[in-house]
């Protein structure tokens, strides 16, 4: 079953949705220089399973997804969350976004690899895509926050979720990315020299002899670069959540007062009180997310 509106074009087997927007327009460009985040020159199935399965948010999402299910990555790059989830799998992945350069990235690996399963969309996040409620998953990690409208952005996407579906969205941290924030401060002033010593992804990026030069420069531009950046705090959130009929199901960090999160994502967890909220956003700092860009995960129902 198609789940796209009749009006794109198909490019070199991408469905291929046209848009004058300015903001749509400047993140191609941007982009279209170092596609996000990249593969690594010896990436196949093995290695994106591999991967995929060290990341406890990623194994238990494709756990818990299980088989016959329609999906949408927003804001999926070069697509390797989307590739993850389509091998070994029935599903249908609709990865959609606003650079074409990084989903024909995605499309080679299906080729190379023989993935059936997924489906690559080129459009703008704000127009209408795909049919309302048509989605059993919808996963947008990291995306948002680069749209200059994140409220506007989320309303559009929720439309093409269906009802008891569930949403996985990421996004910066207004506590939790302190630490990326200095350093952008120190990269404008000292150049990317300082980030190379301060930042722990591209210092484990660096150890590999064999790393692709271009991943590496994929993740200075998307870090340090970005024209269009915004920061959030937990409760923005939840506020958006609950004006959208978006039950809130769990977070990464949690917002409550147990020392570590749960394995099981998808089942409910308490939100503690405001200071509990605000500490645990600040904690972020000195944990792996604050290290690694400070960006947090909330999943949500849609209860209408």
């Amino acid at each position: 079953m198609n789940l796209l509106l009749e009006k794109y074009q198909l490019v070199d087997d991408i469905y291929t949705f046209k848009s004058k927007d300015k903001n749509f327009i400047k993140i191609q460009k941007f982009y279209n220089k170092n596609p996000f985040p990249n593969y690594e020159i010896n990436d196949d199935r093995l290695s994106i399973l591999k991967k995929g399965n060290q990341n406890l948010l990623v194994k238990n999402l494709k756990n818990k997804i299980g088989l016959n299910k329609s999906i949408l990555e927003v804001g999926s790059g070069t697509c390797q969350l989307s590739n993850y989830m389509a091998i070994g799998t029935n599903n249908k992945i609709y990865a959609l976004d606003a650079t074409l350069e990084s989903l024909k990235l995605g499309l080679e690996f299906t080729k190379k690899n023989k993935i059936n399963n997924v489906f690559f969309v080129n459009g703008n996040i704000f127009d209408d895509i795909f049919k309302h409620e048509s989605f059993d998953y919808i996963l947008c990690n990291g995306v948002l926050h680069h749209t200059g409208n994140t409220v506007k952005a989320f309303e559009q996407i929720i439309k093409y979720l269906k009802k008891d579906g569930y949403i996985v969205l990421g996004l910066y941290n207004k506590l939790g990315r302190i630490r990326t924030n200095v350093r952008r401060f120190l990269y404008k002033i000292l150049g990317k020299k300082i980030v190379f010593i301060l930042d722990p992804v591209i210092r484990e990026l660096r150890k590999n002899p064999q790393i692709n030069k271009n991943k590496i420069d994929a993740w200075l531009q998307d870090q340090y670069e970005h024209p269009i950046e915004d920061q959030h705090f937990m409760d923005e959130v939840l506020q958006l959540f609950k004006k959208n009929n978006i039950k809130f199901v769990s977070s990464i960090p949690n917002m409550n007062s147990n020392i570590y999160n749960s394995e099981d994502l998808f089942v409910d967890q308490d939100i503690g009180p405001y200071f509990i909220r605000i500490f645990k956003q600040f904690l972020m700092n000195f944990q792996k997310y604050g290290a690694e860009g400070g960006l947090f995960v909330i999943i949500g129902k849609k209860c209408v």
